[in-house]
């Protein structure tokens, strides 16, 4: 009924860029808060960065001034640039989406399968 796809990872060598993206589709009456996720190995899933449908911004500590998040409110779409990476920014990182779908009453949280970033020294 809902995908989330994101794209935009790979292999970047610190100091340098990367954007990712995410498209969400499927059955999509409203989109509240979406958000980038990241995941190290070994570590627990945490918040990068989220916005909500009004364009507030939340970052983390660790990638403020760094990162930066929007989106595209008519496509359902999400992004996160990424500047001045650091190897520590290694991780899967997830799209997150707070969506209500069509003949539904609540907003749930839903999950993209993940994008590989990888940042050498």
């Amino acid at each position: 009924q809902v995908q989330l796809v994101e794209s935009g990872g790979g292999l970047v060598q610190a100091g340098g860029s990367l954007r990712l993206s995410c498209a969400a589709s499927g059955i999509i009456f409203k989109v509240n808060t979406m958000g980038w996720y990241r995941q190290a190995p070994g570590k627990q899933r945490v918040l990068v960065a989220s916005t909500n449908v009004g364009g507030t911004t939340t970052y983390a500590d660790s990638v403020e001034g760094r990162f930066t998040i929007s989106r595209d409110n008519a496509n359902n779409m999400v992004y996160l640039q990424m500047n001045s990476l650091k190897p520590e920014d290694t991780a899967v990182y997830y799209c997150n989406a707070a969506l209500l779908l069509y003949g539904y009453s609540d907003y749930e949280d839903y999950w993209g399968q993940g994008t590989q970033v990888t940042v050498s020294s």
